[in-house]
């Protein structure tokens, strides 16, 4: 951690291209000015979020990861990694928490940002997807202990340990990263998602949900994650 408590680098695990644009993306780009490392790791590629008519899997495929690539640069995100996984049928399985212990051993992220697998409805009029729960499972799994443990896949890179794990749609948050400064680059990430916005401008939404977010401490805008310290822990198999 720098000065600002900023990490030196940090990785983002998400299901689909968009989940960080709607939701950590502020906090992204705060970090990334402060000169962190942040790379995603994207599980599926959203390749079955289209009702168009004669659009098919494969074509979508190619648009959404390149609306992620693209939202990434107005992020400064250093590096996307995309697992290829089918939309609408990732599950937490040993394939794809090794292809996360892969990823986390190759780019040694201080620090990383998930998503509660636990949360089933986020608001009233929302269910949480199946895949958003089944990857934060996967990277929770990946980060503590399987990243760490020198002789589980060792094939796969040496262990790295990771030092904090930011829980995002957590009920008990206890960090809150301010994100006033940095909403509007959010808001012109998640932008880049044109695919899924249609005629949709997400702005009064988003600046809303992080309104909300930032009563709690005073902040005009804000995420909050619940932050789980492991660099102290001793894993005992």
């Amino acid at each position: 951690m720098n000065e600002n408590g900023v990490p030196e680098s940090a990785m983002v695990i998400t299901a689909h291209p968009d989940d960080a644009e709607f939701t950590v993306a502020g906090t992204v780009a705060a970090w990334t000015s402060a000169g962190c490392t942040v790379t995603y790791v994207v599980c599926t590629d959203g390749n079955a979020g289209s009702h168009e008519p004669g659009m098919t899997s494969g074509k979508l495929a190619k648009i959404r990861r390149a609306e992620q690539r693209a939202a990434c640069a107005t992020l400064g995100v250093s590096e996307v990694v995309f697992l290829g996984y089918d939309d609408g049928q990732l599950q937490p399985t040993l394939d794809l928490r090794r292809d996360l212990v892969r990823a986390v051993r190759q780019y040694k992220p201080e620090v990383v940002i998930t998503w509660n697998p636990m949360r089933l409805f986020v608001r009233d009029d929302y269910i949480n997807h199946p895949d958003h729960r089944a990857a934060a499972q996967a990277a929770l799994d990946a980060v503590a202990p399987s990243s760490a443990m020198p002789l589980l896949w060792p094939q796969d890179g040496p262990p790295h340990r990771v030092s904090q794990v930011y829980v995002h749609t957590d009920d008990q948050p206890n960090v809150w990263i301010d994100v006033t400064e940095t909403m509007d680059r959010k808001i012109a990430a998640l932008k880049q998602h044109a695919s899924q916005m249609g005629d949709w401008d997400p702005t009064e939404t988003v600046r809303e949900w992080n309104a909300e977010a930032g009563r709690a401490k005073g902040l005009a805008y804000a995420e909050s994650y619940r932050v789980i310290t492991l660099r102290r822990l001793i894993t005992i198999d």
